[in-house]
């Protein structure tokens, strides 16, 4: 049986760059596998607002866990999940790896920045030392039990100490055993454009549409200078807090939900579920005639 981050790994290989939405829980991660994509990615500033924190880093190693393997048991393709910081030091993220991986993600990206950390769009943002950063990266190529679990090495530097520290940072962690190199914020095309020319390995690029700081590129494009995943990781739960607004609104208004056409049926709403599979189950293991 080929293993979840063999998968992925032959996904990052594939000519056609890998294009994985964000997802929270499991719903989100079925419509996301339903929706025809290849892969699903677990974002953990989406995690933090469902809780109704912002992505400051107030959510533990255990609450994460438990959020991805809900996801990796809803769905059938490869997971990628945010790991943030691994929870600590080096050795706590030798603990997250395994962890990670004991639930099913295919693999996990680590990032740069102190713990707490914040989102990668944030303001203020500080970053540990490049040493001790290759060092945890080291920790978490160690740790995994399979060698085919993708790590990816998140770098936030960019924002603190510019573009050719974060280059240095991604050729560092490269060498150090990282499987993909994701250099967090570019601000400009041509910086987008330097990493893809700078960096020597597999590439994931985080777009952050309405409001990131890196500018949208369109994905043929970024296929052409050469990355290799895009993380799309706000954008369905955006979407879904417009919707749910919207209900809200005319609901309050009006007092009923007929307004909305759109939405989704009660049958439709329990095929996305596979309802009936759970009926038959019920009907076979629970009926004592």
């Amino acid at each position: 049986m080929v293993s979840n981050g063999k998968r992925l790994r032959e996904l990052i290989a594939a000519p056609e760059i890998l294009v994985l939405p964000g997802a929270w829980d499991g719903l989100s991660a079925i419509l996301i596998e339903q929706a025809g994509f290849r892969g699903v990615y677990v974002t953990g500033g989406g995690i933090a607002r469902s809780t109704g924190v912002p992505d400051i880093g107030l959510i533990t190693l255990n609450e994460q866990v438990a959020r991805v393997k809900m996801i990796c048991e809803a769905v059938s393709v490869p997971v990628l999940a945010d790991a943030d910081t691994g929870y600590g030091n080096a050795i706590n993220l030798m603990r997250a790896v395994r962890e990670m991986e004991a639930v099913g993600t295919a693999g996990i990206h680590i990032e740069d920045q102190v713990t707490p950390k914040r989102c990668g769009h944030y303001e203020g943002k500080e970053v540990v030392d490049r040493r001790e950063f290759v060092k945890k990266i080291e920790a978490a190529c160690a740790a995994r039990r399979d060698s085919d679990f993708v790590i990816i090495a998140r770098t936030d530097a960019r924002a603190v100490l510019g573009l050719d520290e974060a280059i240095a940072r991604g050729q560092a962690c490269r060498a150090a055993g990282a499987d993909v190199i994701f250099i967090e914020a570019p601000e400009t095309i041509d910086e987008i454009k330097r990493v893809a020319e700078a960096i020597d390995a597999p590439l994931l690029i985080n777009m952050v549409t309405k409001g990131g700081k890196t500018p949208y590129v369109p994905t043929a494009e970024l296929e052409r200078m050469g990355y290799d995943i895009i993380i799309f990781a706000s954008d369905v739960q955006r979407a879904a807090i417009f919707a749910m607004r919207r209900v809200l609104k005319e609901l309050r208004e009006t007092g009923t939900g007929e307004f909305f056409p759109d939405s989704v049926g009660f049958q439709e709403r329990e095929g996305i579920i596979n309802s009936d599979y759970y009926f038959q189950l019920q009907e076979r293991y629970l009926r004592l005639d």
